[in-house]
């Protein structure tokens, strides 16, 4: 049990480290959790060096599997990074700036929603998360799309995105099948 919680405070400066970076994702959540791939991108890659590019995109993809595809990143990248201590803080970071600015003043939204100025809000903030979502499609394809095969599967789950509407799980599913029939 000591040599647990010795483990533990050794490597509490990386679980400061998560609990602070999860709590600045969380807080710039706008409309969809692929809104802030780039950002997650950049500081678990490129800022603190916790995930290879790979990981990263592994990271992405096990949360789009998932409902809820933020916070199983962040929990998954926190896995990697601190095991399950590094999970449970970062799940915990990511998720409390959305309860504290969402849930709690949830009535008072509801209260104002015929109010001009909350409409003309929630109208910026819609479009600054599409514009953040193209972002990160941008990046995430750049990433995964790496030759032919990698292209043909792309091509093909944005057709079967566009024509039938399937959910998002699935075209991932259907893509990791298609990529260990053609490896």
């Amino acid at each position: 049990m000591l040599g647990s919680l010795g483990g533990l405070a050794a490597g509490s400066g990386t679980q400061i480290a998560l609990a602070l970076f999860f709590l600045k994702a969380g807080a710039f959540i706008f409309g969809s959790g692929l809104a802030i791939v780039p950002f997650l991108r950049e500081g678990v890659v490129h800022q603190h060096h916790w995930l290879t590019e790979r990981q990263f995109l592994d990271a992405v993809a096990m949360g789009l599997i998932t409902p809820g595809p933020v916070v199983i990143s962040a929990t998954f990248i926190g896995y990697l990074v601190g095991g399950l201590v590094g999970a449970l803080v970062a799940t915990l970071a990511i998720f409390t700036p959305i309860y504290l600015g969402v849930v709690v003043p949830g009535r008072w939204f509801i209260g104002h929603r015929d109010n001009a100025q909350v409409k003309a809000f929630v109208k910026g903030a819609t479009a600054a998360a599409a514009g953040a979502i193209a972002g990160a499609t941008v990046i995430l394809t750049r990433q995964a799309v790496v030759d032919v095969p990698t292209g043909v599967i792309a091509v093909l789950a944005l057709a079967i995105l566009l024509r039938f509407k399937v959910r998002e799980p699935y075209i991932v599913a259907a893509g990791a099948v298609a990529g260990l029939l053609l490896h």
